[in-house]
Parts: structure tokens; sequence; C-alpha cells
């Protein structure tokens, strides 16, 4: 059958295509971000046909499953977050803004299997050989089993991998690489598609694990298009001010583990460092008595954090007043606000109100609902709550204060760290009386909890 070519819009933000050229992406809503590709179709249906009669297909009872073992990095924190080590012929995605440690991070995976005498591949499009082992120098020493390649060619990665069989292979970046049968640029939809593509036989068939680095977009998503994510079994994201010290590795899909849990680093000198106690990092640094301060706790997983939420709140000097919120959801901010305003009687429709998560980690979960309001009503009325005491619960748009899930493993936290009082909902009291050293209050409504400052 003769080849045909045509041309493909593609768009660069979400990899939506049309037939024509579009000014906005009727999915993503982006300007602009059309770019026209050529796409050579060929095909023999007749050969396609031959071969579905060798396809063999079996019982899912005759499917024989053997028991392999993960691959431990001695990176605690990153094998918590891939659900307990990697899974031999995986493929993960770590994205993340520039500079803030995802190349850093898997070198110092490269160093620590590399010490186990297992076969690495360090594949870099965006380094010279020499610029890796500067940047390798300063983790210290590495085996001898640990090799570097410098090649954006896939066709020429391909044959390295299926001729060496490594057990672990890094691609930093996928944007770098193309192929040759693609006639588009570097970076573009089509080849990063097919490079990835590429990267998942290879590592489905030669059962090698396969670390893909991603550039992200403006919006914190990875660049190319979103069948991305979905081909790959595990998306782990870098999260943080690339100019504080801190780091967290978060997944968002992962296929061998669970998309909750997160790991925390610290960048030094010598690359990335393991925070055991994330809670205690958090916290280093809180006011005493100071109002608008407020400890509450977070479960990421079946890791407890405690987070010091702050909020100030003064009477606006404009016809509207001002809401800003960082590290927790905005719209949330604002409905809490308002079941402050209509449940309470609190008059803050005059008042500007500034909430943040110190320590600039971000989170969403609805038991930080009870510590933002309690800090909001803290500063509104200028007076602090026990620097020894921690809340948490979900707020209704009732005002109610509803229960959330494992408050053992909060209030055991909490005790840890030496806080002697915690508020929670009333319907978990009888889930923590089994904890002593500390003191539990139940609350049923926010109106109960704003008593108690």
């Amino acid at each position: 059958m003769a080849k045909s070519k045509k041309s493909i819009f593609f768009c660069q933000n979400c990899g939506h295509e049309e037939n024509k050229w579009l000014g906005q992406c009727p999915v993503c809503r982006e300007w602009n971000t059309f770019v026209e590709e050529k796409i050579t179709a060929s095909g023999n249906p007749k050969s396609v046909l031959a071969s579905v009669k060798e396809v063999e297909i079996l019982s899912l009872n005759d499917v024989e499953t053997e028991h392999e073992e993960r691959i431990y990095t001695k990176i605690g924190e990153l094998d918590r977050v891939l659900g307990g080590g990697i899974v031999p012929g995986s493929l993960i995605l770590v994205g993340g803004d520039p500079g803030i440690g995802k190349s850093t991070l898997l070198l110092q995976v490269c160093r620590e299997l590399g010490g186990n005498q297992r076969k690495i591949l360090y594949i870099s499009g965006e380094e010279s050989l020499r610029q890796i082992k500067l940047r390798a120098k300063r983790m210290g020493e590495f085996s001898e089993t640990v090799f570097l390649l410098s090649e954006t060619n896939l066709e020429k990665i391909q044959g390295v991998l299926e001729s060496r069989r490594p057990e672990i292979v890094i691609i930093d970046s996928i944007q770098t690489m193309y192929s040759e049968a693609v006639g588009s640029a570097p970076g573009s939809v089509s080849q990063v598609r097919e490079s990835t593509n590429v990267f998942m036989q290879l590592a489905k068939g030669l059962g090698i694990s396969i670390f893909i680095v991603g550039h992200v977009t403006k919006e914190g998503t990875v660049a190319g298009p979103r069948v991305l994510e979905h081909m790959v079994d595990t998306v782990l994201y870098f999260e943080g001010d690339r100019h504080a010290s801190y780091r967290i590795l978060r997944a968002v899909k992962n296929r061998f583990g669970s998309t909750n849990e997160i790991g925390v680093f610290e960048m030094r000198q010598d690359g990335l460092k393991e925070v055991e106690n994330p809670s205690e990092y958090m916290l280093e640094g809180r006011p005493e008595n100071a109002s608008g301060s407020v400890v509450a706790c977070s479960m990421e997983g079946t890791r407890p954090i405690l987070i010091e939420i702050q909020a100030l709140v003064c009477p606006t000097n404009f016809g509207m007043p001002r809401r800003t919120a960082a590290g927790t959801d905005y719209n949330r901010v604002n409905l809490l606000m308002a079941v402050l305003e209509k449940r309470i009687g609190f008059p803050l429709s005059n008042h500007d109100a500034y909430v943040n998560i110190a320590g600039g980690i971000k989170m969403n979960e609805p038991a930080v609902d009870l510590g933002i309001v309690l800090a909001i009503v803290s500063s509104y009325k200028n007076r602090p709550l026990d620097e020894k005491t921690i809340v948490f619960g979900e707020v209704g748009l009732s005002g109610e204060v509803r229960a959330v899930n494992m408050p053992e493993q909060r209030v055991a936290e909490a005790k840890k760290l030496g806080f002697t009082t915690c508020i929670l909902p009333e319907a978990s009291v009888k889930m923590v009386k089994s904890i002593k050293g500390i003191r539990v209050i139940g609350v049923k409504s926010v109106n109960e909890a704003i008593q108690l400052l």
C-alpha cells in the first residue's frame, strides 16, 4: 500500500488534534498553541489479518505470576512514594520546575543502586558527560556499574538498550529525544508521544526500569500531550520553591502503590537529604503567642504532617476586600469565611484576609478547614491560641465540624511532638480515647471551637 502524507494540527499544551488550525484549543482553552505536523500513514491490512491468526489468548487463571522483589533505592522517602521500591519493568515519569532537583535525585538513585552492583545507564540529552561528572563529584563516589551516554537519537538509544540490557535507565529528558521516523522537531507532541511509546515497549519487553524526566508547563503539568501520563506506570511531581531548601515529591499516579504518599527532602550542597520528620521541620521557627497562628494536622497517605496555618485579617481600604491564599485552595478559604459570616455573624465582608501555610507546602485536605477557621478568627479577634494546641476537622456549610479519617495517627503525632491539647470533631473523640497524655476536646460546630479561643 502506498504511503500517504497529511497534515495534522496538534495543541502543544494538551495534545488535542484537529484537521485545521484553530486560534483557541477547544479542550484546554489556550490560545495560539496549535502547530502543524506531517503525519505519514502506511500499513498493509492483509499482513495484519494474517498475524491475527497467530495471536494466542489465555484464560486469566492460566496466567502464571512470579513473586518479583522490588528494587530498593536506599532512599527511604523515594521508596515510600513508589510504594516500596522500583518495580522491575516499570516506566516512571518525574516532573517538576527547572532547578527543583529532578536530575539530582535520579543521580543519587544511580549512586545508591550502583553500590549494589546493579547495571545503570544514565542517558542525557541536555548535558555533556563532563557536566554530569562535575555534578556527580559533589555527591561522592560512584560505582563502576554506572554508565553514561549523551545521545538524543531514539533509534541509537534503542539499539544500546537492546544490546547492553541495563537494569535501570534514566532518560534526561524526554523532550530532547527524537526519532528520525517522525518528521517534526524534538519536544513536539508527536516526538514526545513516539519516544514514550518506544521506551514503554522496551521497559515491558526487556524488563528494564526506566525513569523519564519531563519538563513542566507554566501550569505545573508535564509538557507534552496528556496521553504521556496515561502511558507511564507512575507519575512523580517535585513541588516546592526552588529558592527554598525543602522539596516535596508527590505521586499523582502509581499503578503499584498509593497516590497519597509524599516524600520530603532538603536540598544541600551534596544533594538531596531525606527529612524523616516533616512535622518538626515544618513547625521550625513558629512564633510564640502570636494571633492568627494555628497548628493543624493533615494526612498524606499514611503519614500525619503537622503544619502551621497563618492568617492575617484587617479592615480593607478598598471597596472590594482582598483575599489571598498561599498553600491552600483560594475558593475553600472564601467558602470558610462565608460560613463565619453567615453562621457566626462575623462582619468579614469589609476585611482583607491573607491565609498562608508556612513553609510553602500545599495542603488541600478537608481536615485543615478547622485550622483555617480558627486562624482567621484568632487574627480577627487578635487573640492567640495556646501554642501547645493542635486542631483538625472538616467544616460544613452549616457550620458543623465533621469527622475525618485516621484521627488516632494525628493525635499520636501531636503527642510525640509535645502538644498537650487537641481540638477535633466530637465524632472522632471515641476513636482516640486510648491515647493517654494529651487532652482531647471534641466540638460539634465551629461556634464551639471559637469559644475555646
